[in-house]
């Protein structure tokens, strides 16, 4: 697909645009220098909205809006379970995990397990979040990023894979999360702007010109299983979206981990000024993540009538994106980049941070100058995105629907994150050895479950080995309350009443989705 000249110069003045809004927010003051709070976490200054923004906009990437719509497209509504479960999730996180992980005034997730735990548990989680970050989320990114880029505009993967990389580095390697999370705010803003309009214009596709809700009407008549929000036991994609397990099973493992204990989300949460600003961004960024289903799944469920013959389903919203007019071609680009490249920036600077905070600092005596801090920090994030480079295309080339299959990937993990963190905040006498036990159990488990349950639905296998990952972490726990166990009645866990607004109509929201669509 050609794009204008005009499609161009629109999408060369947002690159410009962000990298001068980016080196503007990240200007120092006559005669300081940047530390590592500046860097790894903006100076504890961030407020609300600006919180909100970066959650959402660290989230929806290429992996969401590439993957979530091949998934559209290939499964239906279904998928949005992800985005809509996430909204809750977010409120939960913000009630009863913000206010430990804020009190402890940290840096990193691993950070808060040396404190609650040992080094041992810090130094085990610090790699396992690195080889993730950079072998998984990274990789899945850029490659889809460039899959994206190579669909619309017909450019090479190793180019696109390389511009997204300079892109994203160029503007957040200096600043640090600062430059991030300041930046998001125009990312998110074209985003959701860029994504009403792809799907504005599929469903008036759709219709034949008679408008997006008469297309939508149109989808509704022609793809009915499509707008299934829980799926049968009988359907062929049960095993990836297991029916009622994603409102009360495993579902809700992986969120909380994602949202509650992953340092590139929740990153922006612990550089909040205060408690209640943190609450308030992740309220915000909970009715983003309401809305995103119509950015990014209806886009892939309107492909199915237009373009049914797709090579494969990833391909949807690039293709839906042929639709959008010269002149807006350029901004509905620069909105896909601008998902791309915030997610990009935001887990560099994670492994930068988890690397430089967790690994060098505590492997060379724990006391170095704040400049090499930082400086260690941009090496580690450079390295790590060059690593994601290499290994993105021989990785992923060759799968069908990368977001299913990075949900798998992950999948054998999470158990043992969510059961460690739910140990050291509410269990007094949690201790490293069943830190370290639960984290083991978890892996193994799950290799062994998918070696000798296949059939077992991933989410399904997520929730079973969580229990055990619990019980097997609770029976190794000490006899007497360890001495590092948190208080929990020095924890501040009010909340406002706007936020407790917020929560009532986040529920009131979904049980009407799924009212409708069940």
């Amino acid at each position: 697909m050609a794009i204008s000249t005009i499609d161009v110069g629109v999408f060369v003045a947002y690159c410009v645009f962000l990298l001068l809004l980016a080196w503007w927010v990240s200007r120092e003051k006559s005669g300081h220098t940047k530390n590592s709070s500046d860097y790894f976490l903006a100076g504890n200054a961030l407020p609300w909205w600006a919180i909100g923004s970066s959650l959402v906009a660290a989230n929806i990437s290429a992996e969401q809006i590439i993957g979530m719509s091949g998934s559209g497209y290939a499964i239906g509504l279904a998928i949005a379970s992800y985005e809509w479960m996430a909204a809750i999730t977010l409120m939960v996180i913000g009630k009863w995990f913000l206010p430990i992980l804020l009190e402890k005034k940290i840096y990193t997730m691993p950070q808060f397990l040396e404190q609650r735990f040992d080094k041992r548990v810090q130094l085990v989680m610090a790699f396992f979040w690195l080889a993730v970050y950079t072998f998984v989320n990274l990789t899945a990114v850029l490659y889809l990023g460039a899959l994206a880029i190579k669909t619309i505009v017909g450019v090479d993967m190793l180019y696109g894979m390389l511009f997204l990389a300079v892109f994203s580095m160029a503007y957040s390697l200096y600043g640090g999360l600062k430059a991030v999370a300041l930046t998001d705010i125009v990312q998110v803003t074209l985003l959701v702007l860029g994504g009403l309009l792809v799907s504005y214009l599929a469903l008036v596709e759709v219709s034949g010109g008679a408008g997006f809700i008469a297309g939508f009407q149109v989808l509704l008549d022609k793809t009915p299983e499509s707008f299934d929000l829980i799926l049968s036991p009988e359907h062929e994609d049960y095993i990836s979206l297991p029916g009622i397990s994603v409102l009360i099973g495993g579902m809700w493992i992986m969120n909380l981990s994602y949202w509650g204990f992953n340092q590139y989300i929740t990153q922006r949460t612990l550089a909040a000024k205060s408690l209640r600003e943190a609450q308030k961004g992740v309220a915000f960024a909970a009715f983003l993540k309401v809305l995103m289903p119509v950015l990014v799944v209806l886009p892939g469920i309107a492909a199915l009538v237009l373009a049914p013959d797709l090579e494969r389903p990833d391909m949807a919203y690039p293709e839906m994106m042929k639709l959008v007019p010269t002149g807006l071609m350029g901004l509905a680009f620069a909105a896909l980049v601008a998902a791309i490249a915030s997610s990009l920036s935001s887990m560099a600077n994670s492994v930068s941070t988890i690397f430089t905070m967790d690994i060098y600092r505590q492997l060379h005596g724990g006391v170095n100058s704040e400049k090499k801090l930082v400086m260690i920090g941009r090496v580690a994030a450079v390295t790590a995105m060059l690593v994601a480079m290499i290994i993105a295309e021989p990785l992923l080339g060759k799968m069908d629907q990368a977001f299913q299959y990075i949900q798998e990937f992950t999948g054998f993990f999470t158990p043992g994150v969510v059961a460690i963190f739910i140990l050291g905040f509410f269990v007094k006498r949690a201790n490293a050895n069943s830190a370290l036990l639960a984290a083991v159990s978890s892996v193994v488990l799950s290799i062994l479950a998918r070696w000798l349950w296949p059939e077992l639905p991933f989410m399904d296998r997520v929730g079973l080995i969580f229990i055990v990952c619990m019980a097997l972490g609770l029976a190794a726990c000490s006899k007497k309350n360890s001495e590092k166990a948190i208080d929990l009645k020095q924890v501040d866990f009010s909340t406002s009443g706007g936020f407790k607004i917020a929560a009532a109509c986040i529920v009131l929201i979904l049980i009407a989705l799924y009212a409708t669509w069940w």
